[in-house]
């Protein structure tokens, strides 16, 4: 009996083991195509849970959110964020259309859904292997929270 229990397991080992060699063999790493539905699934779903992390340590705002800090953020934006996500941050430039993951609308319901916390916690610190910069080493928290309020802004606005 315990002799095809051992048996069973080591079948199951060799498909395993089987099934990561043939994955590693035809695997497509190329930035040039789109990423599959179970990478873009699990890459998303890790973001999201990296962020929220991230964001519950970042101290609460310092500047107000008004119309003065938001044109501050958007100044803040054309010069450091435009290049890859568009000017008007809803359509990319080509750089970020070809990027994986694409960058996205900061118009969206995706990017919207977030908290003030979770936008500040990615301009701040980026994300590794996704193209998106942190900011920390080139902007003060104050300039971080207004680009945060221009994104939060762009939810109320309609496209141009």
């Amino acid at each position: 009996m315990a002799h095809k229990g051992r048996l069973a397991a080591v079948i199951i080992v060799v498909v395993v083991l089987g099934a990561v060699a043939y994955w590693i063999m035809t695997a497509d790493i190329s930035a040039v195509g789109s990423p599959g539905g179970v990478e873009t699934s699990i890459a998303d779903g890790m973001r999201e849970w990296y962020i929220g992390r991230g964001a519950k340590s970042v101290p609460p705002p310092t500047v107000a959110n008004n119309a003065e800090s938001i044109s501050q953020g958007e100044a803040l934006y054309s010069m450091s964020c435009a290049q890859c996500h568009g000017m008007n941050a809803r359509k990319p430039m080509p750089i970020g259309e070809w990027m994986n993951p694409r960058v996205p609308n900061l118009s969206s319901a995706d990017t919207q859904e977030m908290s003030d916390k979770e936008i500040f916690w990615v301009i701040k610190n980026g994300i590794r292997l996704s193209g998106m910069p942190g900011f920390a080493k080139l902007s003060t928290d104050p300039e971080i929270w207004q680009m945060t309020y221009y994104v939060r802004s762009l939810g109320a606005k309609p496209a141009r």
